[in-house]
């Protein structure tokens, strides 16, 4: 047993896992509706008659909508509860995620449909620590973000590892068309499957209205040093992500090859997962292991950059992929916990939109990639960022709320 703020005594129930599993499917296909595109770059370029960096669009408007998003989802999930709020975005989701399965004619359609998928994203990531705040005691928080993580690295392996092969198998019209049918039927069984809350509280829900938690979250200065390191540390991944097969075409491997880098990072990442949160909850630190990742991260983020081999650069995207993304997690809980008593909701939405912002960035490395012809000069700034990113995390200090949890 566990107990609130408030000293009560709680029960924790097993079908928080059943919440978690439905929530995590339709993390799943949305990933996979963001990045099916980045390691067939090249040929859906040429199929619609466009550019690489009008595909990388495809990618980007995920990104571009979430900003102007992100407080009205905040607000959704802090209002109208996790059930309801997420089961909106689910809805959108599987219709236009199904559209664009049906209607790939055209480059048009695909925008159409892209944009409308985008819009339910934002619904997705800002709700996870508020499910992990409704369902799971404290000290299991940082633990069931890593795991909810799970799912859409997944959902990135397919996007980047399955769909040349599915390409070539099926046909480009297929592979969206069965996408597709999965984003719907991953939406079905949130709708069916998930609930709200426990009927009894997990512990910690003394938390203020939203307004006057981001008027207490903006008055932090903790805070927005996190948010430059969670700026970074996204622009890292949704970079190299984004511009995968354009990163290795100039080292004369084929979109194959960049599917399976693309891949190799998320699967690093998966691995991460499974490390660095049950580390960070059993030691009830965060910020330690959230340097650690990001120290991590500096060397083979260079390595990536330098190496020309696909045997290396595939190592290098592995491991970069175990330290970036198996902090991310810890990152989250961190700053829920450093601007308590903001709602879940607000603290995360702000935190991920300052993530998602790192957008403009991904924009410059498409337009330095045009001028240049590689990759190399955006990636070495990037480096030099994470690297700042570990001074300023230096100056901040430990989440006190985790060092006073109880098993």
């Amino acid at each position: 047993m566990q107990t609130t703020g408030a000293h009560q005594e709680i029960k924790i129930y097993g079908y928080r896992w059943v919440v978690l599993l439905v929530f995590m499917l339709i993390g799943l296909a949305m990933q996979i509706f963001w990045i099916c595109y980045a390691p067939i770059t090249g040929m859906a370029a040429e199929r619609y008659g466009v550019t690489d960096q009008q595909i990388g669009l495809l990618a980007m408007l995920f990104m571009y909508i979430y900003v102007p998003l992100a407080i009205p989802a905040s607000w959704m999930i802090d209002t109208w509860g996790f059930k309801k709020s997420v089961a909106v975005g689910a809805i959108m989701m599987g219709v236009f995620g199904l559209l664009r399965g049906l209607l790939t004619q055209n480059y048009a359609m695909a925008v159409i449909a892209t944009i409308g998928i985008s819009i339910a994203q934002p619904l997705f990531l800002n709700s996870g620590t508020k499910l992990a705040a409704n369902w799971f005691p404290l000290h299991e928080r940082a633990t069931v973000i890593g795991i909810g993580s799970v799912a859409p690295l997944l959902g990135i392996v397919i996007g980047q590892m399955a769909t040349p092969g599915l390409v070539d198998a099926l046909s480009f019209e297929t592979t969206m068309l069965v996408y597709g049918i999965f984003g719907a039927l991953s939406s079905i069984l949130f709708l069916v499957f998930a609930k709200d809350h426990p009927p009894t509280p997990a512990g910690f829900e003394e938390r203020v209205l939203m307004l006057d938690g981001l008027k207490h979250i903006l008055k932090l200065k903790e805070f927005y040093m996190l948010a430059f390191i969670v700026f970074v540390v996204n622009a890292i991944f949704n970079g190299v992500s984004t511009w995968v097969e354009p990163i290795v075409r100039p080292k004369g491997m084929d979109f194959s090859q960049a599917g399976t880098i693309g891949g190799l990072l998320m699967i690093g990442g998966i691995i991460g997962l499974f490390v660095f949160p049950p580390i960070s909850d059993k030691l009830r630190k965060r910020k330690t292991v959230f340097m650690v990742g990001i120290i991590g991260t500096i060397p083979f983020l260079v390595a990536m950059t330098l190496f020309n081999t696909f045997g290396l650069m595939a190592i290098s995207s592995a491991i970069l992929g175990f330290f970036l993304m198996g902090i991310i997690p810890v990152a989250f809980q961190y700053g829920t916990e450093k601007c308590y008593p903001a709602p879940e909701g607000t603290s995360a939405g702000l935190i991920t939109l300052s993530g998602q912002i790192s957008v403009v960035v991904i924009s410059v490395m498409g337009w330095m990639y045009a001028q240049f012809g590689n990759f190399t000069l955006s990636l070495l700034i990037l480096a030099g960022l994470m690297t700042v990113s570990a001074v300023m995390l230096g100056f901040m200090k430990e989440s006190e709320m985790v060092q006073q949890a109880k098993e």
